[in-house]
């Protein structure tokens, strides 16, 4: 078969998706754009798991970091809503007060005991593995608000559930990041809201069986990272992280192709003997994928299949690392459901420092949720909270009967960097001194919104 008949064959074998297609095709291509396609590949895989290393080192192994929550396998609660202050995740919630933990689970399970809080507010904990996939969720919409014990386990726990155990959770990796969404109905509510944190609980398997502890897992030397080093030391982190990830069952190709970079789990990258003209294509290639991955992410408009289980996942790594780029640790859309919202009706991008705006609510009616709903901005650059001189970061549900509205009812959202007068301040969304991305949050969304017949009324250039 000569070269054109091999370029043919890999193409057609290429387009049934397969990872024995993409080798074929890869035989008709120069060594560099092998490797460069390769790299590709590899990098889409793992940002994520760098994205959420860099949150996981800040929250629970970095003791001097101002982001810090607590060390492993030990909640850390935060008695307050996001802020500007709060840099660790891109586009944060600042909905809810959050708990948070971290989760080592290689010596052995931990029991997490959620309490019975009252049925009109909504709790959740979010369970994600190392690959930033939901592996599962405690709380309200799976368990109801009656609370109880839950087992997290670890992909090589192969013990029985003790007695009192209402579920087991098993992570796929054994470092995870977990958080606790806890529903705040209004600022005054907030000692109620930390009272219910006070409440949450961990504790390893053994102590819950009053047993002697097995050994400890061997000691990690977690290296630092920072946003810098998270894309010039991309491949370095790669490395090391995948020795917590084993391979998802249908990975197992997949991951011994990366060998073919040096990308080896828990060893040096790249390794002593490697070539350096073929590291560089990687590094080259690495950065030049994470510019397709920030201009994939802009032209985003809802979380629908961003987010989910591993099954739910598989094969899409390309939208698994849009969502961490765009909006790590988002919600199963049965949990939440995120419109994304960074072009006005016209298509032009949305900047406050050029216009103001406006989001109509038509008859007052506002988004269709068994929980709560909310609109929050964000400075369109760094993707986190935009500060402000009134300190406000959304309008939710919680400020509905302050909402001023129109004769005919509507409820009209003023999205702009300055008041639009003293009537007209309890609606505004104040704007930042540039682009600007909205993202609206339905949590438990009503059946319309899951059956595509709800959507968000967008945003208009305010006359």
């Amino acid at each position: 078969m000569n070269r054109r008949e091999t370029l043919k064959a890999g193409m057609a074998a290429a387009a049934l998706g397969s990872w024995s297609a993409a080798q074929a095709l890869a035989m008709a291509r120069p060594a560099d754009e092998r490797v460069a396609t390769l790299a590709r590949d590899a990098y889409i895989y793992a940002l994520p798991m760098v994205e959420n290393y860099y949150s996981i080192y800040n929250y629970a192994i970095d003791e001097k970091s101002s982001q810090f929550k607590a060390l492993f396998n030990h909640i850390g609660n935060v008695a307050h809503v996001f802020t500007p202050d709060d840099t660790a995740v891109v586009t944060p919630n600042s909905d809810t007060p959050y708990s948070f933990m971290m989760v080592d689970l290689r010596a052995e399970p931990l029991v997490v005991t959620l309490p019975e809080i009252e049925a009109n507010r909504y709790y959740s904990m979010q369970l994600v593995d190392l690959y930033t996939h939901n592996i599962g969720y405690l709380g309200t919409r799976v368990d109801g608000n009656g609370g109880g014990k839950f087992l997290l386990a670890g992909p090589d726990w192969n013990g029985d559930a003790p007695a009192g155990i209402r579920r087991v959770v098993r992570f796929t990796t054994s470092i995870g990041f977990t958080l606790i969404r806890t529903q705040l109905f209004d600022p005054e509510d907030l000692p109620n809201v930390v009272a219910i944190q006070k409440r949450y609980k961990v504790e390893p398997l053994s102590a819950f069986l009053g047993v002697s502890a097995p050994a400890p897992a061997a000691p990690i030397a977690w290296p630092a990272i920072d946003r810098r080093t998270s894309e010039t030391d991309f491949w370095s982190y790669a490395a090391f992280l995948l020795q917590f990830a084993p391979p998802l069952p249908w990975e197992s190709e997949t991951r011994a192709r990366f060998g073919e970079l040096g990308l080896i789990a828990g060893h040096e990258w790249p390794p002593g003997d490697f070539p350096a003209e073929q590291a560089d294509v990687i590094r080259s290639t690495g950065d030049q994928t994470r510019k397709e991955i920030d201009a994939g992410v802009a032209r985003l408009t809802s979380s629908k299949g961003l987010f989910g289980t591993p099954n739910q996942m598989k094969g899409k790594y390309w939208e698994r690392a849009l969502a961490a780029k765009g909006g790590l640790y988002g919600n199963d859309l049965d949990e939440t459901y995120y419109p994304i919202i960074t072009v006005d009706n016209h298509g032009q991008r949305l900047d406050t420092s050029k216009h103001d705006y406006v989001m109509r609510f038509a008859g007052g009616v506002l988004p269709p949720v068994n929980a709560f709903w909310s609109l929050t901005l964000y400075d369109g650059v760094t993707k986190l909270l935009a500060r402000n001189p009134i300190q406000r970061y959304l309008i939710n549900s919680s400020m509905e009967k302050q909402l001023a509205r129109e004769p005919n009812g509507d409820i009209v959202i003023y999205i702009q960097k300055d008041s639009p007068g003293a009537q007209l301040e309890s609606n505004w969304l104040p704007g930042a001194a540039g682009p600007i991305n909205l993202v609206m949050r339905l949590y438990l969304p009503k059946p319309e919104v899951l059956a595509g017949k709800w959507s968000n009324p967008g945003v208009q250039v305010r006359s």
